[in-house]
């Protein structure tokens, strides 16, 4: 239940970022005991640190575990 607020609450986030791509929008999240993997593709460094650091901001969050991978159109 925890993971799946925490998901929601990440995915939120992510989509009330308008200096995000349409990429970063669409994105993985998946939580698991409160760790959050982020897979996917992202335009830049930027973005990826961003997404990184608003999942790290979400309460009750453990650990973040970064894989989006930067592919520049």
């Amino acid at each position: 239940e925890m993971d799946r607020t925490i998901t929601q609450k990440v995915r939120q986030a992510v989509m009330d970022d308008d200096s995000l791509s349409a990429n970063a929008k669409n994105i993985k999240i998946i939580t698991v005991r409160e760790v959050v993997t982020l897979r996917g593709v992202v335009n830049n460094d930027r973005e990826k640190n961003e997404i990184g650091r608003r999942a790290r901001e979400i309460s009750g969050v453990r650990n973040v575990d970064n894989q989006l991978e930067v592919r520049p159109d």
